[in-house]
């Protein structure tokens, strides 16, 4: 088990917190004139995502969080669970849906993604911030009707539904921000 002080912290570094892995965000070291010194930091759990503000004393200590991302290959969907694959071992990593959420939708078969393992379990999944993917479906364009209809919604191939502008057709690959879900640009 390895421990860090206080003194040692550092932003990036993974640690346990309340018995969760956390990831420093921030650190600030104070030396006050009187007393001993402190350390305000900026913790953010990676299971929720939560960011928290902490002050620790010099003789605190937080143990080093057994974390690994690797970079696995999305594979296919069970039916609550995303299997990826190690390209290098060739073992299979389940990951539940409640850990993606609403980020499923863009998973594409074949591609890697980050993987964040905690004592070998899977707590996130990285993505990608753009994705191509293809329309499968478009609502028809109303004639006459282009003043108050700036945007239809669309239909990909990962089944997610997107806003998007009225001269996207069906079969058209577009790149969507997978932070914000918004239609970014029609790829040729």
């Amino acid at each position: 088990m390895i421990t860090y002080t206080s003194s040692n912290l550092r932003a990036g570094l993974k640690v346990i917190f309340n018995q969760e892995p956390h990831v420093i965000n921030s650190n600030q070291l104070v030396k006050p004139g009187k007393g001993q010194a402190f350390a305000r930091v900026k913790l953010r759990n990676l299971l929720t995502g939560k960011l928290i503000e902490k002050t620790f004393k010099s003789t605190d200590f937080l143990e080093l969080a057994n974390i690994v991302d690797i970079f696995l290959l999305y594979l296919y969907r069970d039916i609550d669970h995303f299997i990826f694959m190690n390209n290098n071992t060739f073992e299979q990593v389940s990951v539940h849906k409640k850990i993606l959420g609403e980020n499923c939708k863009w998973l594409l078969e074949q591609n890697n993604y980050l993987v964040t393992l905690w004592n070998n379990q899977p707590i996130t999944v990285g993505m990608n911030n753009f994705v191509e993917l293809k329309v499968t479906n478009v609502n028809p364009e109303i004639k006459g009707d282009s003043i108050s209809r700036i945007s239809k919604y669309a239909q990909l191939s990962t089944g997610a539904v997107v806003k998007v502008p009225l001269f996207i057709q069906e079969n058209d690959v577009i790149k969507i921000d997978t932070r914000s879900g918004e239609y970014v640009s029609r790829q040729k």
